[in-house]
């Protein structure tokens, strides 16, 4: 046979590779069907990294390209596994099949180790084998349940006791070098193991160089082991009290207790090393408590002036008393490790970096560099006082990660200082990462300087990309360097997509690809319809649901499986914004699924599509063999619906019983479910297992709790209170339970279970110790609101006498301040006004009083205002009286539009701000797509008149937020076609009440416009039409066992003549 292949063998060979990513069970059938040759073989060039290419004449076949897809493809990766443990450890030697486990599996999420997979794993490896399987799996310890890290210690354990030369049961196996083979499985030793592990043995292992890496990485030990550890440590040759033995324990420090008369120098050691306690799952409050021990130790017989600098991160724990206490000078000694430490909270900066300052005098370079995690307390007039070069030096040098964690008012300080008005070496192009963002259009099309490459470290706004891609398309000679330069991608148009050749489009479709997740849904929009045009036979299966639902229908049975691969890969809220085209979509995937997931492969193939499942396949469609990795991939869904979570709760009740017959295994593996139970189911895991619960609670604080489950955490906290009655209590309060600082800093988001008389009867230490963690909770009700309050006047006096950090410490708590009580606050800084305005649910008459105590307090006129006070001013600046608002600079105005239109003001106020965007960019019919972007809800403001006038093309180019903003009756003038031409974000944004007002036409429109209908003339296709290239299925002969050896082997392809 010649050795030319022909277009058919061509077609068979890519046919075949799809078969094994798309049915990766057949790749490990046929690997079970080779012979001891061809599986060394075929495992021997899985450890080849070689990208090696072949030329087969008319073709080049790109081996290691097949090779990575073959690795990232779902399933592959488990087929490979599998037959690895079945097969290679008889055929390879044990070192390589341990090579190709580590490969395999540091490519998996770690749901391929269910705890039944240790009954595969070979027991008489060699030494090297077994510890370098071992790592394998210290390495992926985190992404292991907690059941299958008992499996995984048990197999170890298993080996290391086989091996181990103790004669008897008094004699622990346990030596130096077993500790360091099981790394972090080292937490589940045994309490009587640990203590049985002989001096010299521990002494050895602490001796080891790398003993303290692994004891810093045991995120997971509790305080009876850790305490356990100490104790042997103790007994060996090492003294705990010895400075060098202290640096060896790693995050057995946390758990520290022999206090007794302890060396104020060894105390500051201590809490020097307890700066890593923050890694530690669980127990933070008992390790506040121990700083707060060891600070009080450190500090005897000295002052605090003296010895700040010496007591690393438990200075956070110091009070605000104690931090006005301090000197300048001690400050500014003490700078390099107050710059580092991590945990302040806003007021304390703002106090500290007042000290510093203070002994600073001028602001410059050199002083602010210092700074380092302070930095967000200098004063946004601070930075506006700084010389422009010491400023620029700043943005480029290391404290510019910093810059990040300031408020909007202070970034805006810097930028107005940054861009001065008349100076023609504008300092935007030295602007770098997410701060970018901050800069005004106004200002970047006054900026000459750009190319692609200036921005390819630029985190950019979308009105921004709209305008730089635009502007860059139009000089460049490379267009292709645009869009592979990062964030400029966000500024492709549907137009430029239309304009785009074909091969230029298919060429490049892969940077689109590789920014998915910056592009908006009208992008992804223009994208499938492009790729429909052009190339629907090589589309990718994903960008069918960005089209009408109708074109699912495309999808043949036999191109199911590459369908659900690719959407499982997206998320499909992001890709499907309306519930109607959603239901249609999840339609097609469940008829492609049969309503079943028959096993583990399965669910590697629907990916994030499992978070999307209706409940009736969750309860009775999930089979027992799929469920263990379903359950791994529920446990990561951001949303389910509660006929969803309904489903989950009943599968689990039905698998491991009530909780109160739950292990502590199960307890973590079920962690994120738990919200799932009731109060009474929950009652019993309180009582067992508190401290899972609060890491659960800990772990899911930014979501949105249940009550029931809040009220477990806040029961099981009081359980293991120890505190005793106040022995002076406040007058009403005999007998109240009060919170204390424990209390607060362990229960979190759970403090709003607090009742009315606890509140009021807090300690005033307490509350001095607790505000702004109680200032941070979401579920407190307006009469806790008020208590708080209350209790902030008790303790502070008066708010007439309130300074900036106690008024930027009331977090929600400002909320309950009435009108009277706000004129009384000194509000002439405007960063005192900004963290007041970070809070979004003020009444119209409390923002009123702020915006006016901000103008009486700091002498400041409407006209007077700066950038970086409209900024500041936040959410509190609708309350402006329209009639001022021409008042304000037009200079000033037109570098923070973007700024106040994210801000949800009445129709009158966003009317007026048109008004003066009009002079800024023109009249409406003028406006591009990037200045309508740029606008947000200020858009809302066109009147009917200029809303009807606008190109249909500017359409999706409205933020969400401003089609919200739109009155009813003005929406309600848009043409179908403008409607039909809002593309499907802003369509998901029509409210019901604007919806109302629409014609049939109009809501005819608005429904393309959500199903991603074509609003231009794009030659459309029947729905018959297939998407994707169907594989042939024609074949040569054993071709297929072949192809399945081959994937990315080049030893293999060589090898596969029957081809040729």
């Amino acid at each position: 046979m010649g050795s030319s292949i022909t277009f058919r063998d061509h077609a068979a060979m890519e046919n075949h590779l799809e078969q094994h990513l798309y049915q990766p069970q057949k790749l490990l059938e046929d690997l079970r069907k080779t012979d001891a040759q061809q599986f060394r073989t075929a495992m021997k060039c899985l450890l080849e990294d070689k990208k090696d290419r072949l030329d087969l004449k008319d073709i080049i076949v790109n081996l290691g390209e097949i090779r990575d897809r073959a690795l990232q493809s779902p399933g592959v990766n488990r087929s490979l596994f599998l037959i690895t443990l079945e097969r290679c450890f008889q055929v390879l030697n044990s070192l390589e099949c341990v090579e190709i486990l580590g490969k395999v599996l540091r490519g998996s999420s770690g749901s391929f180790l269910q705890p039944d997979i240790t009954e595969l794993l070979p027991r008489d490896l060699c030494k090297d084998a077994f510890t370098n399987l071992s790592a394998v799996f210290k390495d992926l310890y985190d992404q292991t349940s907690a059941h299958s890290q008992r499996a995984l210690y048990s197999w170890m354990t298993g080996i290391l006791q086989t091996s181990s030369n103790a004669a008897d049961d008094s004699v622990s196996w346990v030596s130096a070098e077993n500790l360091w083979i099981l790394g972090r499985y080292m937490v589940h030793l045994s309490f009587e193991e640990i203590m049985k592990i002989s001096p010299i043995e521990i002494g050895l292992f602490i001796s080891y160089d790398n003993a303290t890496k692994q004891l810093d990485m045991v995120y997971d030990i509790t305080p009876e082991l850790a305490h356990a550890f100490l104790e042997r440590i103790s007994s060996s040759n090492f003294n705990v009290r010895n400075t060098s033995t202290i640096h060896r324990l790693g995050l057995l420090v946390c758990f520290y207790d022999d206090l007794e008369l302890l060396d104020a120098a060894v105390a500051q050691v201590l809490l020097h090393q307890m700066i890593k306690c923050s890694h530690l799952r669980g127990f933070q409050a008992a390790v506040q408590k121990l700083k707060a021990e060891l600070l009080d130790i450190a500090t005897e017989n000295q002052t605090l002036n003296e010895t700040l600098g010496s007591l690393s991160d438990a200075v956070v724990g110091l009070t605000y008393s104690q931090l006005e206490s301090l000197s300048p000078e001690a400050v500014h000694r003490a700078i390099s490790t107050l710059n580092q430490v991590s945990g302040w909270t806003k007021s304390q900066v703002i106090i500290l970096s007042a000290k510093y300052l203070a002994h600073e005098k001028v602001l410059s370079f050199y002083n602010v560099s210092q700074m380092g995690a302070l930095l967000a307390g200098v004063s946004t007039q601070d930075f506006c006082s700084m010389d422009r070069k010491d400023l620029l030096q700043v943005l480029r040098s290391a404290v510019s990660q910093y810059v990040f964690n300031l408020s909007p008012a202070q970034k805006q300080g810097i930028l107005s200082k940054m861009i001065e008005v008349g100076d023609t070496a504008s300092g935007i192009v030295e602007i770098q990462g997410a701060f970018f963002k901050e800069v005004s259009l106004f200002d970047l099309r006054r900026e000459p300087g750009f190319n692609s490459t200036v921005l390819k470290e630029k985190e950019l706004g979308r009105s921004q990309a709209l305008f730089l891609y635009d502007l860059l398309l139009k000089t460049t000679r490379r267009p292709e360097e645009l869009l592979s330069a990062g964030q400029l991608v966000k500024g492709v148009t549907c137009s430029h997509i239309d304009a785009m050749s074909t091969d230029f489009f298919l060429a490049h479709f892969q940077d689109f690809q590789n920014n998915f997740a910056l592009l908006s849904p009208y992008q992804v929009n223009c994208l499938a319809w492009k790729y429909w045009e052009v190339s629907r036979l090589s589309m990718p299966p994903f960008l069918l649901a960005a089209l009408p639902a109708r074109y699912l229908a495309s999808v043949p049975a036999s191109q199911c499986v590459p369908f659900l691969i690719s959407l499982g890969k997206s998320w499909l809220d992001s890709l499907v914004l309306d519930s109607h085209k959603k239901t249609s979509v999840l339609r097609k995937v469940q008829q492609c699924l049969d309503d079943s997931i028959a096993d583990e492969y399965t669910v590697d193939i629907v990916g994030n599509l499992l978070c999307h499942l209706p409940a009736a396949i969750i309860d009775r469609g999930i089979s027992p063999r799929a469920w263990a990795t379903a359950l791994h991939g529920l446990r990561d869904c951001p949303d389910l619906n509660p006929e969803q979570k309904a489903a989950v709760r009943l599968k689990l009740l039905g698998q491991y019983g009530l909780p109160q017959y739950w292990t502590a295994e199960t307890t973590k593996d079920l962690g994120p479910f738990l919200v799932l139970f009731s109060g009474d189911e929950l009652s019993s895991i309180a009582i067992k297992f508190p401290e899972i619960l609060l890491q659960v609670a800990s772990k899911m604080a930014r979501t949105l709790l249940p009550k029931e489950f809040l009220w477990a955490v806040f029961e099981s906290v009081q359980n293991g209170s120890d505190k005793l009655p106040s022995s002076d209590p406040m007058p009403g309060c005999h007998g109240v339970t009060a919170p204390s600082s424990d209390d607060i800093f362990k229960l979190a988001e759970a403090n709003a279970c607090w009742a009315l008389e606890g509140l009021r009867c807090m300690e005033e230490d307490t509350f001095i110790r607790t505000v702004e963690l109680l200032g941070a909770v979401q579920g407190f009700s307006q009469p806790q609101l008020m208590t708080l309050k209350e209790k902030a006047i008790q303790v502070w006096d008066i708010p007439s006498y309130w300074r900036e950090h106690h008024i930027v410490s009331l977090g929600r708590i400002a909320l309950a301040l009435n009108e009277s009580e706000l004129k009384q606050l000194d509000l002439s800084s405007i960063d005192t006004v900004a963290s007041l305005s970070q809070q979004t649910e003020w009444t119209p008459g409390q923002a009123e009083s702020i915006l006016q105590g901000f103008l009486d307090d700091s002498g400041y006129h409407i006209q007077d205002l700066k950038s970086f006070h409209l900024v500041g001013l936040g959410a509190t600046l609708c309350a402006i009286n329209i009639t001022e608002i021409p008042l304000i600079k037009i200079s000033e105005f037109r570098v923070v539009v973007a700024r106040i239109g994210t801000l949800f003001c009445s129709t009158h106020v966003l009317a007026e701000f048109k008004r003066k965007a009009e002079v800024v960019f023109g009249d409406p019919s003028e406006w591009t797509s990037s200045v309508l972007q740029e606008l947000g809800t200020i858009a809302a403001g066109l009147t009917k008149t200029e809303l009807r006038m606008l190109d249909k093309d500017l359409m999706p180019y409205f933020q969400p937020s401003a089609i919200k903003c739109l009155p009813d009756e003005i929406f309600k003038e848009l043409s179908a076609e403008q409607i039909a031409s809002l593309g499907p974000e802003n369509a998901a944004a029509v409210t019901h009440a604007q919806r109302r007002r629409l014609s049939p036409l109009q809501l005819q429109s608005l429904q393309w416009a959500l199903d991603g209908a074509k609003t231009h003339s794009w030659p459309d296709a029947p729905a018959s039409a297939g998407p994707t290239r169907t594989p042939s299925s024609r074949s040569p002969a054993g071709a297929a066992l072949s192809w399945g050896l081959w994937l990315g082997c080049p030893l293999l392809v060589l090898m596969a003549k029957i081809l040729w």
